[in-house]
Formats: C-alpha cells, structure tokens, sequence
C-alpha cells in the first residue's frame, strides 16, 4: 500500500517553467526548489506502525504463593520503521536545468523534476527558438559588453535615429537568414525546402553557431532602446556582444543592459513560476498544466531518435556497399593485370632445332 509521500512524489514527475530573477544563478533557482520539494514530501504524516506479536511473562499465582511463569502474547507497535529511527524518507529529488541562463539575465527557465529529466535531454537537443528583450544604452562601451562592467569607451549618439538602427537589423537579420539556409542543408529547388521556408520551420542540423531567425526594434528613446530577438544554439554573451555591435553598425557605442527571455519553445514567460510560487502545490499544479507538452516533446524526441539511428544505419550500410565495390573492382583488375594472354613465352620444338623459344 502506497503512502502518501510516494503518491505526491510520482505526480511530480514532468517539465515546468519558473521565472528566474536577474542577478540570481540557476544553481540556487535549483537548489532552492529541490529543497521545497523535500520539505513538503517528509512533512507527510507518515504510514501507520506495524504491529508485532510479543510475549510478555506474567506470574501464574501471587495470592496463592505459586512460582510458575505463564507467556501472556499481546501486539505492540515496531518502531524500526518509525522517521525518528530511519530519519526522513525522501533524501533527493532530480531536479534538472535545461536552456541555461546566466546570473546577469533573467527570464524562463525549465526544469525537469523526476523522470521529467529525460524529456529534457529531448528538449535541449531538438532546435527550439527562444524568444528574448534586449536593453541596451548608446553612448559608452565596456570591456564585456555590459553596463555594470568597467568603462573603457565614451561616444555620441546623437545622429542616431530610429530609421538608422531599423535598417542596420534589418541588414543583421539578412545575413543571419542566409546563414540559417546554409546550416540547415536543404535543397532550394525542392518543393518541401518552399514550404519549410513559407512556414518558418527551417532550422539547422547539427551543430551551428548562434543565429538570429528574428530582430526588431520596440522602444527606442535614445539612448535607452529596446529589442526583441528570436534565435536558436543562442548564449547570453553572444546578446550582449550584439548589442555592441549595433551600435558600432551606427557609428557609436552601446551596452547590453538587461537579457530577458520570454519564451523557451513551448513554454512562455506568462507561465513561468515567480519565486513566491516556488512551493510544492504550485509546482505540482504546473508539471500538471504543462502534461500535454511533455508527452510533445517525448514523443517527438523518440521519432528524431529513432529517424538518427535509420540514418547512421543507411550511410553505413553504404559505406559497406561502396567498400564492397571498390574492392571487386581491384580483385577486377588485378587479375587483368596477372591474366596469361599478356607476353605469353610459348617454347616451340622443331626437328631441326630444340628449344627454341618464341615470344608472342
């Protein structure tokens, strides 16, 4: 029979999204919700003791003098079952990271819980974008792209206009696209690659660099401005460095001043858990929201698994194939090479003459 501490850990079992605050490393986010999900997983009452049988000796006659013993059975509890002698029931809980963020940026971050952890090895391996808003500030640069960092360069920004920095995105979106065609290595004459591109659904294989699938301007009061980027096999360096590179694009300076995801794939900001929600009800609550998604994502990462292995199993079977070949056509040409029609020495006989030898 099931406890009720083992009932709670297996609807634990999944993907969420909680909210990461700037200035706050991922490995405290983690710690800090393995630690609530312990605490509510021992704070279960625990399960009834288990009575034994024991036998207690009892006097067989006080009054009348006798000095027989007699067993007398009864049922006690066993206490080597009790939390005070095992001590608690639940000492870890596998709590996983998937797309990483680091302490200077904030936004959604999944974590898997249990056997959620394998869905997220699927997650981190298939090509999601991700969505984030970019701060940035004209006029001074530092030595690793951010505003709290030290200043190594002051400029001005005062040419710098809306229409100026529109066309130098649009210019950085063009090239990331033509990238983005490359690396995903489908052909452009084909029908499928059309609709691939129409729908938006190319994506590179493999391993690639940081590209940017979308850019825009949203807010632009100079010399704060702000931008909205859609990318894949992204990092939080690479944003800032972006930054400064739009500003050099125009002729300035500028600094990253806040990297904020709002979307990982499927999971978007609006659901992400707010650290007054790191709790077990709300964490339970949201691994339940998000089931449909983790089956998706499951599902979708045993057919790219599977549709891998056919692959590697086909260009094997081909390297076979063209090794086999190769090998018949030199068996092939090594026996031309010894074959007895070339420079044959016939030995003719003659009444006249013995041995003699004539070539052909």
């Amino acid at each position: 029979m099931t406890t009720q501490a083992v009932r709670l850990f297996r609807r634990m079992d999944g993907l969420l999204a909680v909210y990461k605050p700037q200035g706050v490393h991922w490995k405290l986010v983690r710690d800090t919700i393995e630690t609530n999900l312990l605490k509510e997983l021992n704070s279960c009452p625990p399960p009834a003791p288990q009575l034994a049988v024991q036998f207690q000796l009892l006097s067989s006659g006080e009054n009348n003098g006798s000095k027989d013993l007699i067993l007398s059975p009864s049922m006690l509890p066993t206490l080597a079952d009790h939390p005070l002698v095992t001590g608690p029931q639940f000492h870890k809980v596998h709590v996983g990271v998937g797309h990483r963020l680091d302490a200077f940026s904030s936004g959604v971050l999944v974590l898997g819980v249990g056997k959620g952890n394998g869905v997220l090895e699927h997650l981190c391996k298939s090509h999601v974008t991700r969505d984030y808003t970019l701060e940035g500030e004209f006029g001074k640069a530092t030595d690793n792209f951010s505003h709290t960092s030290r200043v190594i360069e002051k400029t001005t920004y005062d040419h710098v206009t809306q229409d100026k920095l529109e066309r130098v995105l649009a210019m950085i979106q063009g090239a990331n696209q033509k990238a983005l065609i490359t690396y995903s290595q489908v052909d452009l004459s084909t029908q499928e690659a059309y609709e691939l591109a129409a729908r938006g659904l190319l994506y590179p294989h493999g391993k690639s660099p940081p590209i940017l699938t979308g850019l825009r301007c949203i807010h632009f009061n100079p010399p704060h401005f702000t931008l909205e980027v859609q990318c894949v096999n992204e990092t939080q360096k690479y944003l800032r460095k972006l930054i400064h590179e739009v500003g050099l694009e125009l002729r300035t300076s500028a600094v990253c001043s806040g990297v904020r995801r709002t979307r990982d794939g499927p999971f978007k900001v609006e659901h992400a858990l707010t650290r007054q929600h790191w709790t077990a009800d709300s964490i339970i609550q949201a691994i339940a929201h998000f089931r449909k998604t983790t089956r998706k994502i499951r599902k979708s990462g045993m057919y790219r698994q599977t549709a891998g292995q056919l692959n590697s199993s086909a260009k094997i079977q081909e390297q076979i194939t063209s090794q086999t070949g190769q090998s018949e056509q030199t068996g092939q040409e090594h026996v031309q090479l010894t074959s007895p029609t070339s420079d044959i020495i016939v030995e003719k006989v003659t009444p006249g003459t013995l041995g003699e030898r004539e070539v052909k």
